[in-house]
């Protein structure tokens, strides 16, 4: 599953990540960044992305220019959240959740499987992903949240951006997610580009954490691969899907359930909480003192919700318990 992520470089920025280099050429390119008016919504970076934000996605530049080499990509702005393009109305009010999809049948389904085979095949881009821990019995509230990233050079640490070397060409290694987008017309013509994040059951370490991921793409030939609709056929394309085997996360404060929370304290590391197997420490304090003060007013809330009911149950027994003047009821096994 994937609900929730973290992208906060700038169009520019992004371009320069994402360089690639085309087959018998030395030289990288950039993609270009083509913007979109998507029904007035824009991308704006956040530490704290969820669903209908809009965030850019790779692209085979031949979706928008049929000229062009289907190998050359464009960066597009796009609404997280497939809307469907048969759908009138509202585009807030489809009634379908659309931010993942599940790769088991995903040919055969009648709202993901025309994409498909149109090749409306998108990379998804992200510093990192958010995951709640769901393999244990645990209220949504208690559950542990994680920061998921890709394997970086020792010298990155992907909380502190100043280490990122962005200036020099950068040595952060994106997340890229397979994904397929479609477009929504409104009643005025207006276009809206939107996606829907691939997964499927989870492999390995991170299996402890939740029982389903992402289907990240590793290597920039997957990327080359599942972009170039015209080179690689859907079945061909599907089979590319596995395990990422250079997953890390650690843990990462509970702020981050509230997607109006955007500040950089979200992907933040817990003090004694960091993890990159999968275990989870019990003991953990926030960095921030704000954080701390947030989490213990909270903490609080939850606990005089939960002695009220206890306090109103005892009243209630102490009621039972006071003597009734009522004559007793005949055993129903007496003759």
């Amino acid at each position: 599953m994937c609900g929730r992520t973290c992208l906060t470089l700038e169009p520019r920025e992004l371009e320069s990540c994402c360089k690639y280099n085309k087959s018998q050429q030395n030289k990288s390119k950039q993609p270009r960044y083509r913007n979109e008016f998507n029904c007035g919504k824009k991308y704006v970076p956040s530490f704290n992305v969820a669903p209908t934000d809009i965030t850019p996605v790779l692209v085979s530049a031949v979706h928008f220019d049929d000229a062009a080499d289907p190998s050359d990509r464009l960066l597009v702005p796009m609404m997280w959240g497939m809307v469907p393009r048969w759908h009138k109305g509202d585009f807030r009010k489809h009634g379908l959740t659309t931010n993942n999809c599940r790769l088991e049948g995903l040919a055969f389904s009648k709202l993901y499987g025309p994409p498909l085979a149109a090749g409306q095949r998108c990379v998804i881009l992200c510093e990192g992903f958010y995951e709640w821990q769901t393999v244990k019995p645990l209220k949504p509230s208690e559950r542990a949240a994680f920061y998921v990233h890709m394997t970086q050079d020792e010298k990155v640490k992907m909380e502190d951006k100043s280490t990122w070397q962005l200036e020099t060409g950068g040595q952060l290694q994106l997340l890229r997610i397979a994904g397929l987008f479609d477009v929504w017309n409104d009643g005025n013509g207006d276009k809206l580009y939107s996606y829907t994040v691939i997964t499927f059951e989870t492999e390995g370490q991170f299996a402890s954490i939740h029982h389903r991921s992402p289907a990240i793409l590793e290597t920039d030939e997957q990327v080359a691969d599942w972009l170039d609709f015209k080179r690689v056929p859907a079945n061909r394309a599907l089979n590319l899907l596995q395990p990422c085997q250079a997953l890390k996360w650690y843990r990462v404060s509970n702020i981050v359930n509230n997607s109006r929370n955007k500040s950089d304290q979200c992907n933040k590391p817990l003090e004694g909480g960091k993890s990159t197997d999968g275990s989870v420490k019990t003991s953990v304090v926030p960095k921030s003192k704000m954080m701390q003060s947030w989490l213990i007013v909270k903490k609080r809330k939850n606990e005089d919700a939960e002695e009220k009911p206890a306090a109103e149950n005892t009243v209630k027994k102490d009621l039972k318990t006071e003597p009734v003047d009522k004559k007793p009821k005949p055993d129903p096994d007496m003759p």
